[in-house]
């Protein structure tokens, strides 16, 4: 017996989901495009800071140096003070890096694993503070460096940003994820606080580490403002201010600007590349509570 399969009046049938090769292709797409985007303006610099000057800007772009001039990676380094500006730039990032991962671990520490009075509402007022936009307390910051002399010296950007909120939130949110059970069974085989905080907890922190290392030496190392206020002397200058000042002697330099800022990024680059299988984990675990 035959049997009617004529669809309903006003059925539809419903729209055919992609399949799961597809949906992968077109993300994939995305992504690449995206990337492409991102990437194109550094790209350019790179390729800009191998080409003359007069052909820097012309229009359309020569993507292809014709011909290629390795010279300018060597004429900048007599044409600017690109050591002495990488030097101190070097130094404030690392030395600022290391204080801030100390720091913000120690405190880090207390806040998350030892119990005291107040310790939530002082956590939550530190924390709070990172809402304070810099440039309202700017000032009262430089008449304090003025008076215990620090100004004109690379000690003022160190002692400036040698605490941070920033990082005392992230090692905490870390550091609460780790079980209380391993930080209880070293107290009663008679560890102190300070032993448990660098040998359990830090070893067990590379990725939350490996993060605000990287974010902080970024910072430090692209910071405009900071070295601008407190920096006067040439010798002190940093990269940023450095490349600034260059510009303004030689703006008509092009490629040679462009030299100077591959030259700036490379460091930020190298450390990036290094750390960011660390850097993607610290983020994606930072905050999710064991």
């Amino acid at each position: 017996m035959a049997t009617d399969v004529t669809p309903a009046v006003g059925y539809r049938r419903p729209p055919r989901k992609l399949s799961d090769p597809v949906k992968k292709v077109l993300g994939y797409g995305a992504l690449i495009v995206a990337a492409a985007l991102i990437m194109m303006p550094f790209v350019w610099m790179i390729i800009s800071s191998l080409k003359t000057n007069n052909q820097v800007f012309t229009i359309p772009v020569q993507w292809i140096p014709d011909p290629v001039v390795w010279r300018n990676y060597l004429d900048i380094w007599t044409a600017s003070d690109m050591s002495t500006w990488l030097q101190n730039t070097l130094i404030l990032s690392v030395t600022v890096t290391f204080l801030q991962v100390l720091t913000g671990s120690f405190a880090a520490y207390g806040f998350s694993k030892v119990v005291f009075p107040g310790r939530d509402v002082l956590f939550l007022a530190y924390v709070g503070t990172m809402a304070v936009p810099w440039q309202a307390f700017m000032i009262p910051q430089f008449i304090i460096m003025s008076n215990i002399g620090l100004n004109n010296t690379l000690w003022a950007i160190i002692a400036l940003q040698a605490f941070g909120a920033f990082a005392v939130f992230l090692m905490r949110q870390y550091f609460v994820s780790i079980p209380e059970s391993l930080s209880e069974a070293a107290r009663i085989d008679g560890m102190s606080e300070y032993g448990i905080w660098w040998r359990i907890i830090m070893p067990l922190s590379v990725p939350a580490i490996a993060s605000l290392t990287l974010l902080t030496f970024v910072n430090t190392w692209n910071d405009y403002l900071g070295p601008l206020i407190y920096l006067r002397s040439p010798e002190l200058r940093t990269i940023q201010l450095g490349l600034q000042t260059f510009i303004g002697q030689y703006d008509a330099e092009h490629a040679l600007i462009m030299t100077g800022s591959v030259l700036s990024i490379i460091p930020v680059a190298v450390i990036f590349l290094l750390g960011q299988r660390f850097f993607v984990e610290g983020i994606a675990t930072t905050g999710v509570k064991g």
